[in-house]
């Protein structure tokens, strides 16, 4: 059953939380190292960016070959989620610059690629971050029913086809995202029971932000020759690719074994954990030891890193977790990671499975290829 009273309250702290701050703080002190703006973060988001311009280029102005084109498309998709994963990723939660105003000037870049950024981050940063895995309020694992990610979200007779399918929903999912957006800041206004504050100036960036989008991605190459049915294309793949890449990476951190999915104690509705326990607990890392998607996946493959610490700078997540293994430990909290990207994939689309049979929380069994720290 899902759970919609928004006044969902945390167990009081039991230190854990104040300790991981000192001992991280003190990382940053003793090796005096800056937690945002890193000339490493910048020069990443140089390339990000020079990568995803030199893709649309190559696309709209290279060689009328088919095969260059469709590259070209998959390069820009590519390039467009290494935005989604690093730059906007960091700056929208603060974790960009010390100063809000070009943490939100750099966030507007959501905005540009199809997505709004105020939505985004009351989403993601409120909901999402607040409230990990808990049907009815953290709206990314809720899916508007189509997935069952959730022991506790109601079967459906087709849920038993979604690991089959799972992917193909990955593919559309930025064109729902984009209709979505616009649906909830005109109209619906609220997710679940979470009311979104919705502002004149918010509506005008949203709006905006769609023409820009549409204009780059679409109607520019339309004006260069290109016909309505070749943009279409070029889009799609574009953006199907993104879709790919984003819906899967989110899925490692939260839909698979040992995340726990928790219900709210009732009447009183409240988590026994605190909120920093909370996190660890609904959330796994991967990939550790894996430079490339250290550096692709913006820190996201150090998801519980990146739950206790959304303001920091992704760059220095490898550098953190030892001390939060470290804390984890001493608490006797698993600190869950996967090896390996395939491990944690395969994981996920087991789950899925599993859920698609409409099983809840207590009938299967945990795998145990995850390391704990």
């Amino acid at each position: 059953m899902i759970q919609t009273n928004p006044k969902i309250t945390f167990a009081k702290n039991v230190g854990f939380r104040k300790k991981l701050n000192q001992r991280v703080d003190n990382y940053f002190q003793v090796n005096n190292i800056a937690k945002r703006d890193n000339p490493a973060m910048y020069f990443k988001s140089f390339i990000i960016l020079v990568w995803t311009i030199s893709a649309w280029c190559i696309t709209l102005f290279s060689p009328d070959i088919i095969w260059i084109k469709m590259l070209g498309c998959v390069c820009l998709g590519l390039g467009i989620t290494g935005i989604g994963f690093s730059v906007g990723h960091d700056a929208n939660h603060g974790g960009y610059s010390n100063k809000t105003s070009i943490n939100r000037a750099i966030g507007l870049i959501y905005d540009f690629i199809g997505l709004s950024s105020y939505l985004w981050r009351f989403r993601h940063n409120y909901l999402h971050h607040t409230y990990t895995n808990i049907l009815g309020h953290d709206v990314e694992i809720h899916g508007d029913g189509l997935v069952r990610m959730s022991p506790y979200m109601e079967h459906r007779w087709y849920h038993k086809y979604q690991h089959i399918l799972i992917n193909f929903i990955y593919a559309i999912i930025p064109f729902y995202w984009s209709f979505a957006d616009v649906q909830i800041i005109l109209f619906k206004k609220k997710y679940h029971e979470h009311i979104v504050p919705v502002k004149t100036k918010e509506i005008l960036v949203l709006l905006a932000g769609k023409i820009v989008w549409l204009g780059i991605f679409y109607f520019i190459p339309i004006a260069l020759g290109y016909s309505p049915l070749e943009a279409l294309i070029g889009f799609s793949i574009t953006y199907m690719t993104y879709g790919l890449l984003i819906g899967n990476v989110f899925m490692l951190a939260h839909v698979l074994k040992p995340a726990e999915f928790v219900q709210p104690e009732m009447p009183s509705n409240s988590v026994d954990d605190e909120w920093a326990i909370h996190q660890v607990k609904t959330t796994v890392d991967f990939a550790p030891k894996n430079a490339f998607i250290n550096w692709y996946v913006g820190g996201l493959n150090y998801q519980v890193i990146h739950h206790l610490f959304p303001h920091i700078c992704h760059i220095h997540y490898p550098k953190i977790a030892p001390i939060v293994a470290e804390v984890c430990a001493e608490y006797d909290i698993d600190y869950n990671i996967y090896p390996t990207l395939g491990a944690a994939l395969k994981a996920n689309y087991d789950f899925l499975k599993i859920l698609g049979t409409g099983l809840d929380e207590n009938e299967f069994s945990t795998p145990e290829i995850f390391a704990k720290s």
